[in-house]
């Protein structure tokens, strides 16, 4: 008896429920309680408004540091800067600077700055950053590591751990000087590549015996197996380094990798400088900043 009545009572429940829910088995949940169905709009409250990018598509500053090819080395004259042909802060209209695509050209008059030294090495990026974070820009532009590998011999090139070091280094004080600075970093160009397009230009051969990379540039004509190797090598240490940026960048949120676009870029004559067949040109400048602009403009970073 006591378990009729039990019964009983259940089956009165469930009825009544029934006739609360109007017959309409979506109307109330599994649970009882007044919730919206699944999947449905909240029954009561404002929708969770969207959270906000971590990547900013159209930052209002920019700082850049690196080496010779962020200050236009060679792009105007024979072994002279021309900043103003920066692919990151330049004013030339040819160029159409990072800085000018983003800010705009009276703005980026004002609100971009070039730190990079012609020659600088990843162990000196600290110091550019230490700079730049004076002026508190809300993007920072990285383009360094060619002359790391570009030493008097193979052998004197950086290692990679130091490398990897000094770039780690870097960040951590831009993080600690500049929090919320976002950054965008370059891959290291081909320098074989580099090497393969001025050895056919006489002028730009005459240039390199004055000391430009000879890791890579020396003896350009000789193809022996000792200079085939000792140019493989400088290489593949510009591809170890480029996998040390990607790496390090990528665990940082406000970091963002090219890719490996410079590198695989293919710099032809029309975007090498004609002074020295090696740096890029106001041409190539212009392409660099093509890319630079595509990368901080995506809303994905690229894969």
């Amino acid at each position: 008896m006591q378990s009729r009545r039990h019964r009983s009572r259940a089956v009165v429940a469930l009825a009544t429920a029934a006739l609360l829910c109007g017959g309409a088995l979506t109307a109330c949940d599994a649970q009882g309680d007044n919730s919206p169905a699944s999947g449905g709009p909240p029954a009561h409250g404002k929708p969770s408004p969207r959270p906000t990018p971590v990547w900013d598509t159209s930052p209002r500053s920019l700082a850049a540091v690196g080496d010779s090819i962020t200050r236009g080395f060679d792009a105007c004259s024979v072994l002279s800067d021309c900043p103003e042909v920066s692919w990151a802060t330049g004013t030339d209209a040819e160029v159409d600077s990072l800085a000018t695509r983003l800010l705009g050209k009276a703005r980026a008059g004002s609100h971009s700055w070039n730190h990079a030294k012609t020659g600088a090495r990843m162990a000196d990026l600290t110091g550019q950053i230490e700079q730049a974070a004076t002026e508190r820009p809300e993007l920072v532009t990285v383009m360094t590591g060619a002359n790391d590998a570009c030493r008097p011999s193979a052998a004197s090139m950086t290692s990679v751990s130091q490398f990897r070091a000094d770039f780690q280094e870097a960040m951590r004080t831009l993080r600690r000087e500049l929090p919320k600075a976002q950054v965008y970093v370059s891959s290291v160009p081909d320098l074989k590549r580099l090497w393969s397009q001025g050895r056919t230009n006489p002028l730009g051969k005459q240039v390199w015996k004055l000391g430009i990379c000879a890791s890579m540039l020396a003896d350009p004509d000789d193809l022996d197996t000792a200079a085939t190797q000792r140019r493989a090598a400088v290489r593949e240490r510009v591809v170890a380094y480029n996998d040390v940026l990607e790496d390090v960048c990528d665990k940082d949120r406000r970091c963002r990798y090219d890719g490996g676009a410079v590198f695989d870029y293919r710099f032809d004559g029309d975007q090498l400088s004609h002074w020295d067949w090696f740096h890029p040109s106001k041409n190539g400048q212009s392409r660099l900043a093509e890319i630079a602009y595509r990368q901080v403009t995506s809303r994905k970073p690229a894969v």
